[in-house]
């Protein structure tokens, strides 16, 4: 285990321990994510423990976790997700210290995986918060009041066309085909029309 005692391996477990963290808050309940995140973490915590470190950086690791879970609550809130992904890499980048302060991390290895964790982070967050907010495409409820055509005689059974597409249909009276309908209410997907006129 000496090798996790290497600080640029150790800085790249705990990005890789908050990248899983990150990525199971923004997409629960596949398991994969929480338990790779309780790992990573598990083994850069080994490595805080063994080697000197900044406090302030892990409270700002530990901040880094609020505008994160305000930017990912609703749409619209990038300046959130770049806050927090601002204090994920300056807190990840100074954690393990040399001299009281400087970081230990080579700052090459340090400037390419943070950028790379960043846009990761920037595109996937925001592309899953706008996936998981976005309204059906194909909303039911919005059928109601709509007018359309019979396609078919309709009583017990029939077609209709509305809003562009072929539905199933029925009605409490019969309807001739090619008269004007409105979509009264819906039952599953089945559209209760009645005839206009």
């Amino acid at each position: 285990m000496d090798f996790l005692l290497e600080p640029n391996i150790a800085y790249l477990i705990l990005l890789g321990g908050i990248l899983l963290g990150l990525m199971a808050i923004v997409t629960p309940g596949t398991g994969l994510f929480e338990v790779g995140a309780f790992f990573c973490l598990a083994l850069a915590g080994y490595a805080v423990y063994n080697l000197s470190f900044n406090w302030w950086a892990i409270v700002l690791l530990a901040l880094s976790i609020v505008p994160f879970i305000y930017s990912i609550q609703k749409p619209k809130r990038e300046l959130y997700l770049g806050l927090s992904i601002l204090l994920l890499v300056v807190g990840s980048v100074f954690l393990f210290a040399v001299d009281g302060w400087r970081p230990a991390v080579n700052p090459f290895f340090a400037l390419i995986t943070s950028g790379l964790i960043s846009v990761f982070l920037w595109v996937v967050v925001r592309k899953t918060v706008q996936v998981a907010s976005a309204r059906p495409t194909h909303d039911l409820g919005l059928l109601m009041g709509l007018t359309g055509e019979a396609r078919s005689n309709i009583y017990e059974e029939g077609s209709v066309y509305v809003a562009g597409e072929m539905w199933s249909a029925r009605s409490d009276e019969p309807i001739s085909k090619g008269n004007t309908i409105r979509v009264v209410r819906r039952e599953g997907f089945i559209l209760v029309v009645e005839k206009i006129g």
